[in-house]
């Protein structure tokens, strides 16, 4: 999922579960149990849909596919950096469990990405970062309501619809 051609430059961002032997697998079933539409967002963001996410551009690994974070928690930061984004202004995310964040810059149509922790520097077009995260967004919400038809009524997840 994700993939967005920008010249030369593709831009991937995806997710996907865990397996059914992984200690993150137990973050979806414990969602399952009460009424999904009632999971508070602190819930949603730090105890419950475990993923693991990666995102690369122009072959630079920005979020490495063996990092596991909460699908809800990322997919909250995403859309906040996004509306930023697409206003011109510069963003930033982090991950929970980790020290490191990511940086967006936007100067004009592009936008450079950067690591706290990492030296690699990127820079995309910003519609194409948009659209990226937006797609993400898209999938999250369709994947967690899928999973659990509960969650379409909760107004946390209802921040993560397309529309």
């Amino acid at each position: 999922m994700g993939k967005f051609l920008q010249g030369e430059i593709v831009i991937s961002l995806s997710f996907s579960l865990p397996e059914p032997d992984s200690p993150w697998h137990g973050t979806w079933e414990g969602a399952k149990q009460g009424d999904p539409a009632g999971i508070t967002e602190m819930d949603l963001r730090y105890k419950h849909f475990g993923v693991n996410v990666e995102m690369v551009a122009d072959d630079v690994e920005i979020i490495s596919k063996r990092r596991f974070v909460t699908l809800v928690d990322l997919a909250l930061s995403l859309s906040h950096a996004q509306r930023r984004i697409l206003a011109g202004e510069d963003a930033a995310f982090g991950f929970t469990e980790s020290e490191e964040v990511i940086y967006l810059r936007v100067a004009g149509d592009l936008a450079s990405v950067s690591s706290s922790k990492r030296p690699w520097r990127v820079t995309v077009e910003r519609e194409e970062l948009a659209g990226a995260f937006s797609e993400f967004l898209r999938e999250a919400h369709s994947r967690l309501t899928s999973e659990i038809p509960g969650l379409a009524a909760n107004s946390v997840i209802q921040q993560l619809s397309p529309g």
